[in-house]
Formats: structure tokens, C-alpha cells, sequence
């Protein structure tokens, strides 16, 4: 399935045989030249390779600021946006799918953004390894897969056990921001993220969405179809 985000995702989900977070195996996807290019020249300058050491935000951005990680960007257009509005904050994105990865370092050097770092590489991994607990100002999970058969719905990637890592990452204040355009993955959303304790609704249920997100093209053809957005965001108490 598509999301509104109009891009087709190979999306994280949990492992119940493992109890942890799996990815797909990436996939190199139909690469463009210009993001093989955009891989080759401008990937030493914003990709982050993958390591067992915590980074050091201050060393990877040349200064002091807010990190936002954010897990699965897909193409890249939304990330690339909320860097350029927001250029005070750091922003790390991970993805596993290669095209994604070219176009948002390509998007990433047409904007002359410099606050804007991408690791390919499985989510959890990152989290585990390279990000410190207490050291993330907030989190991005915008449109994951809503695997929405009913059989499937144990592969979604917003479960209790993410969620607990992700809000060990946080700093008190700090938030996660989940959106879907799937009404039953908000339902369960809503649920897993009310039962973490150290986190706390912002909303009376879901969350008006927030300025700094825009809205894709194709969110806003779904929007005039009738479809619905939810979007939720918790702060870490």
C-alpha cells in the first residue's frame, strides 16, 4: 500500500520470534542517476555510516542544537522541508531504501541545508548503538506501512517496545510525533502510546497537525477525497 505520502515503503515492523523491531532487507529499488550521483558525491558530506558508538551530535553538526531523529523518510520531500524551516534544529534521518536515500541528499544539497544527516541503516540498530538515552529533542515517524490486514498488523512498527526505546532516547520535554492516514493503525497508535509512563498525550486524543509538517500533494488529494490524517504527538514527561 501507498501511504499519503504517495510512496510505495518496505517498512520496519516487530518480530515477535525475536522480540525486536526487524527490517526488510534493503533493497537497491529502481536508482535514478542523479541519486546514485547524489550518493557518490554528496554522501561523505551527509551520511552518517552505521556504527557502535554513540555519535556525538555536537561533532557531527559543528554546534549545539536540538536532534530530531526521524525513522523511514521515504523520498525525502517532507524531511528536506521541515529542515528548511526549522534550521536551528539537527535532524537525522534513517531509511533502509536506497532511491529514498538519494533523493533526500539531493534535496538535501539543492536547499543548501546543512542541518540535515541520513544513516541507511535498520532503525533499531541506530537507536541501540548510536543514540545516546536522553539525548534526542524529538522523534519523526510520519506515514509508517499500516499493514492493514488484520494478520499483519503484528509487523507494525509502532509497538510497545519501540516505543519504550524511543522514549529512553528522549530528553524530559522532549516528543514523538507519529501521523497515518490509516484511521485503525491512529486507533493503535493512540493505545501503544498511552500506556508508555514516561510519556504524556499533548492532546485530548490526537494531536492538531503540528505547522512544522507539511502537507504532501498527496495527503491533500486525499484530504479533498474525504480520506482522514491523524496525526498524535507525546512528550516524554
Amino acid at each position: 500500500m501507498q501511504s499519503s505520502q504517495g510512496e510505495a515503503r518496505k517498512p520496519l515492523f516487530y518480530d515477535p520470534t525475536e522480540r525486536r523491531i526487524r527490517s526488510f532487507v534493503t533493497r537497491a529499488g529502481r536508482l535514478s542517476e542523479a541519486q546514485a550521483k547524489a550518493i557518490e558525491l554528496l554522501g561523505p558530506k551527509f551520511m552518517l555510516p552505521y556504527q557502535k558508538d554513540h555519535l556525538d551530535f555536537d561533532i557531527v553538526f559543528g554546534r549545539q542544537a536540538p536532534t530530531i531523529f526521524e525513522i523511514g523518510f521515504g523520498m525525502g520531500e517532507t524531511s528536506a522541508k521541515i529542515s528548511s524551516l526549522m534550521p536551528e534544529k539537527n535532524f537525522i534521518g534513517v531509511e533502509v531504501h536506497t532511491p529514498g536515500v538519494g533523493n533526500l541528499l539531493k534535496l538535501t544539497e539543492a536547499a543548501g541545508l546543512q542541518n540535515q544527516r541520513v544513516i541507511q541503516h535498520d532503525a533499531y540498530e541506530v537507536l541501540i548503538n548510536m543514540i545516546a538515552p536522553a539525548s534526542l529533542a524529538g522523534v519523526h515517524v510520519f506515514f509508517p506501512d499500516p499493514w492493514h490486514k488484520a494478520r499483519h498488523n503484528k509487523r507494525r512498527l509502532i509497538q510497545g517496545p519501540l516505543v519504550a526505546l524511543l522514549a529512553s532516547r528522549l530528553q524530559t520535554g522532549a516528543y514523538i510525533h507519529c501521523a497515518t492516514d490509516w484511521e485503525e493503525y491512529a486507533v493503535q497508535m493512540l493505545e501503544v502510546l498511552s500506556n508508555e509512563p514516561s510519556l504524556k498525550n499533548t492532546a485530548d486524543g490526537y494531536a492538531p497537525r503540528p505547522e512544522y509538517r507539511p502537507v504532501t500533494k498527496f495527503e491533500n488529494r486525499g484530504l479533498k477525497l474525504g480520506h482522514g490524517v491523524w496525526d498524535l504527538v507525546f512528550e516524554k514527561r
